[in-house]
């Protein structure tokens, strides 16, 4: 076991988390009481090696390599364990500034690389869509129909009386714009190099 030095505060990891602009006002994070509710309610502990309550006990014992684990990335973010803890914890908000700070050491572009074809869409179109990426695995999941109604859409929207999905071009240059100012395609560049 390594010994704490003097000038180390094991709670630096902590306090960041709970300065992240991510944060809940008053989550109880300092109050966890490893009672384990979170981690007996979490679907992803119940389909995987994640443990919420590990998670949080790690992060308070200033252990920062939580930051590289990959059973971070298996959290449903469905909120469970903060509808379930006692003092107001939120491990799923935890672990969401985890997966962000991991993103920005750039340990994390494997994770989320195949998910930045969603902002490439959003450039191009000004509004959200399933990437191509994704479109054989859906198919796989949700069957051949799922395909050839996407493959149809716009003709299936029309028989039904709507407009196609689609956004006038002004309106996608001022999106485009946007996310441009807030360099969200540099940080999808940095992701993808």
């Amino acid at each position: 076991m390594d010994t704490l030095k003097i000038d180390e505060n094991p709670l630096d990891l902590a306090e960041k988390i709970l300065k992240d602009i991510k944060s809940s006002e008053g989550m109880g994070l300092l109050k966890c009481i490893q009672c384990g509710m979170c981690t007996s309610m979490c679907p992803g502990a119940r389909n995987s090696d994640y443990n919420p309550r590990d998670m949080i006990e790690r992060v308070l014992e200033g252990d920062e390599t939580i930051i590289e684990d990959e059973n971070i990335w298996n959290c449903f973010y469905c909120y469970t364990c903060h509808s379930i803890c006692p003092v107001g914890n939120s491990a799923c908000e935890v672990n969401q500034i985890l997966r962000q700070m991991a993103i920005n050491k750039g340990i994390a572009n494997d994770k989320v690389r195949p998910f930045t074809g969603f902002i490439d869409v959003m450039m191009d179109l000004g509004l959200g869509k399933i990437p191509s990426i994704f479109h054989d695995d859906l198919t796989r999941d949700i069957g051949e129909e799922w395909k050839e109604k996407n493959l149809h859409l716009d003709e299936i929207r029309e028989e039904l009386g709507l407009k196609p999905l689609s956004m006038p071009k002004e309106s996608i240059k001022e999106i485009r714009s946007l996310l441009k100012l807030t360099k969200l395609d540099k940080r999808v560049e940095k992701i993808n190099e």
